[in-house]
Order: structure tokens, then C-alpha cells, then sequence
């Protein structure tokens, strides 16, 4: 009770902070102010959660780069021995000494010598072509270790760039708000309510979102079949056939999937989707757009473009963190096997998938 009494208290400090004259907050500072302070300290904490998802991803990288160059050792070591093999191979062939074993064969001089003969002819031929497969495969499993290192160390580069972009950006951030603080008038009230939402933030609000998030992914698994049951949900002209989906259809369809959906709905704009809803003193607001994808396979991905909570919108480290670890798009060949989406788009109320025959 008392941990649920903290959480109602700081929303109605936030919310005072917002609505009340800037004559009732703190000194000089204006509720626009006291909004753009939480909301820049809010997405300071985000950023420093992304550089260290970036120091976790790199040292899982570095690791992975050092098991890849120790297997690189080991396969150029098998491969200089195998290759040996194979050079021998493809010389004894070379200077006819295969050719001569086939004119032994077929010089024997009884059938029993012909079929003893050509047994061991057989196997030695075998045994070639074993080892020079063999050699192959090592030469194939080395170029992939290479490749792998290869895309390792340009993953790392790219991890070191974002970094540093990220670390900068967390230090002009810091001295903004560093600045607004100590001109708010009341420096330690303002620390405060920083650290109160930081705290609300990190022990509810993060678990609160990706509950929403964990809730949508886990309803489009089930978006197909719920197109398939739909009458005139799937049209065709031709060959092209087109998916339509109601904006009420799919908030029905969503709150027969999880009552989390209750107070909340999905609107459909022109090339735009919003998503918002309240529940107890928690709001969110989702704003973005759908791409059809063809990698690793075809779909219809959304993005996320915009991400509120409790009207603080969250930075773009967020929104990619969360649109990597929930996936909130469908699959149009899970509705039709032998098709493939080729455009999406909305307008208002309405979501239009175009799909062609895949071949």
C-alpha cells in the first residue's frame, strides 16, 4: 500500500507540476519548463540504458571475435593438412597414375581377378573423392569463420560509432537540464522530482510498456487466422488479392485476445496509426506505420514513430529497443500460403494490404 501510495503521489506532483501557473511552481520555472526537464531527464536514463545494451552487445561481440579467430587457427592448420591430401590426389590424376590402376583392372586376365580388382579400384577412387570433399568442406568452413570475423568487426565499428553518438548526446542533454535545474528557482525540489520519476520510471513504467508491447505481439500471432474467419476480408482482382481491416474490427479483435485492450484502441489515419489508452493513473500513447519487409522473410513490420508515457514522449533508443524485442507485424502467407504483400497503407479507419502471387 504505502509502495502504491508513492506511485499516486508522484503522478499527482507530475500532474500539478503541468497544469498549475508558473506563479505555484518553483521560482521561475514554468510548467512547460518542469515538462521539458522531466521529459529530457527521462530520456537521459533511457540513453544510458542504451549505451550499456551497446557495452553488453560489444563484449558479447569481442567474445565472439576471439572464439571466431581461435576456430579460424584450428581450421587452417586442418586445411594445410588436408590440402596435402588433396594436392596428392589431384596429381596422381594429373600424371596418370589413376589412369594406369584403371588399365591394371582392365588388363586382368579372369573375371575373379576383373571384380577383385576393380573393388580395390572402386575404393581407392572413393577414398579420392572423400578427401578431396573433405578439403572442400574445410576450405568452405573456413571462408564462413572469415566472413563471420569479417562482419564482427564491421558490427563492432558501427557499436563504437553509436556510442559515441549516444555518450554525446546524454552530455548536451545533462547540461541542458543542468542549466533549467538551477534556474528553476528550487534546484533540490526539482532534483527530487527527477529522481522520483527515475525511480517510477525504472521499477513500473518500463514494465508497464512492454506489458502493452508483450500483449500486441502476442495478438497478431493470431491476426491471420482472424482475417480468415472475416467476411470480405480478403478480396482478389486477377491475380492481386487485398486485405482490409476495419479499425474497430481490430480493436474488437484485440480485446477478445487480452481485457489489457479494454481502455485501449488503435485509430487509423492517412499513412499514419495511432495507438492510446489509460488504465488506472498510467497513459500511452503509440504513434507509427507499417513497411512491408521482405528480410528474413515477407511482412507486413511496423515501426514505431512516436512513444508517450504519462506524457513524457521517450526517445528513440526506446522506441528501437522495443520494436526489436516485440515484433508487432503479421504475415500475409500465414492467411495464403502462395502470396506475398507488396504494399501497405492506411487512410482513414481503414488498413489495405496489397498482395501478388509469389512464385
Amino acid at each position: 500500500m504505502k509502495h502504491r501510495y508513492g506511485i499516486s503521489a508522484f503522478i499527482v506532483c507530475i500532474i500539478l507540476f503541468i497544469q498549475l501557473p508558473s506563479t505555484y511552481a518553483y521560482g521561475e520555472s514554468s510548467p512547460q519548463d518542469t515538462h521539458e526537464i522531466l521529459q529530457k531527464s527521462l530520456s537521459i536514463v533511457e540513453i544510458d540504458h542504451e549505451i550499456e545494451r551497446i557495452g553488453e552487445r560489444q563484449k558479447q561481440l569481442d567474445e565472439q571475435r576471439q572464439a571466431l579467430s581461435l576456430q579460424l587457427q584450428e581450421q587452417e592448420g586442418q586445411i594445410h593438412t588436408q590440402q596435402d591430401r588433396a594436392g596428392a590426389v589431384v596429381r596422381s590424376y594429373y600424371t596418370g597414375e589413376r589412369d594406369s590402376l584403371l588399365m591394371t583392372v582392365l588388363g586382368a586376365r579372369s573375371f575373379k581377378d576383373l571384380f577383385i580388382l576393380f573393388d580395390y579400384y572402386q575404393i581407392i577412387i572413393g577414398r579420392d573423392q572423400a578427401v578431396l570433399d573433405k578439403y572442400q568442406d574445410r576450405y568452405r568452413s573456413l571462408q564462413q569463420t572469415s566472413l563471420q570475423i569479417s562482419q564482427t568487426h564491421a558490427e563492432l565499428t558501427q557499436l563504437k560509432i553509436n556510442l559515441q553518438h549516444q555518450r554525446e548526446r546524454v552530455l548536451a542533454l545533462q547540461k541542458e537540464v543542468d542549466g533549467k535545474v538551477a534556474a528553476s528557482g528550487d534546484a533540490a525540489a526539482m532534483q527530487k522530482l527527477m529522481d522520483e520519476l527515475t525511480i517510477y520510471w525504472e521499477n513500473i513504467g518500463i514494465y508497464e510498456v512492454k506489458r502493452y508491447f508483450k500483449a500486441l505481439a502476442a495478438a497478431m500471432q493470431n491476426l491471420p487466422q482472424f482475417i480468415q474467419e472475416q467476411n470480405g476480408g480478403i478480396s482478389t482482382t486477377g491475380k492481386t488479392y487485398t486485405i482490409r481491416i476495419g479499425q474497430d474490427e481490430l480493436n474488437t479483435f484485440l480485446r477478445s485476445q487480452n481485457p489489457i485492450f479494454e481502455d485501449f484502441a488503435f485509430e487509423f489515419e492517412k499513412d499514419r496509426i495511432t495507438a492510446s489508452g489509460q488504465r488506472d493513473q498510467l497513459q500511452l500513447s503509440i504513434e507509427g506505420h507499417y513497411t512491408v519487409e521482405n528480410e528474413p522473410q515477407n511482412s507486413i513490420r511496423f515501426h514505431v514513430d512516436k512513444l508517450v508515457f504519462n506524457q513524457l514522449e521517450l526517445p528513440d533508443t526506446t522506441r528501437r529497443m522495443l520494436e526489436q524485442e516485440f515484433d508487432l507485424g503479421f504475415y500475409p502467407q500465414k492467411i495464403l500460403s502462395f502470396v506475398k504483400a507488396t504494399e501497405v497503407s492506411t487512410s482513414e479507419g481503414i488498413l489495405e494490404v496489397k498482395l501478388a502471387i509469389s512464385f
